[in-house]
């Protein structure tokens, strides 16, 4: 049998990496062991960034709720420890979305926490 050489193999690793580090300055996208060390670390990065994108949209929904919650005169966590009681179960999400676009509905919903609160 004859021997195989891994040369083509080995190219077309060599190009899948320095196609990911496209745009890279210097070296980085242009010497393969360098730019796959770019890759791994960038590849890295963006699947934490993933799970932090996470935090930093729920740590803004609950900043718009506490802001439009005392502007109604209630604090956040009384806020929705009024709506848990009260049997209300919308999202932070959708809470910050009222909060932002529907005043007046938001307001509802802080009346209706306060009563059960108090």
């Amino acid at each position: 049998m004859a021997r195989i050489k891994g040369g083509l193999n080995a190219k077309k690793k060599h190009k899948r990496v320095l196609k990911l580090a496209k745009g890279y300055r210097g070296a980085r996208s242009k010497q393969y062991r360098i730019a796959k060390q770019s890759v791994m670390r960038a590849l890295a990065s963006s699947y934490a960034g993933r799970k932090e994108r996470k935090r930093q949209f729920r740590q803004l929904w609950i900043a718009r709720i506490n802001a439009a919650a005392r502007m109604n005169g209630i604090s956040y966590s009384q806020f929705m420890h009024g709506l848990k009681l009260a049997g209300v179960e919308v999202n932070r999400k959708m809470l910050a979305e009222l909060a932002v676009n529907d005043a007046e509905g938001f307001a509802t919903l802080a009346e209706l926490a306060k009563s059960k609160v108090a």
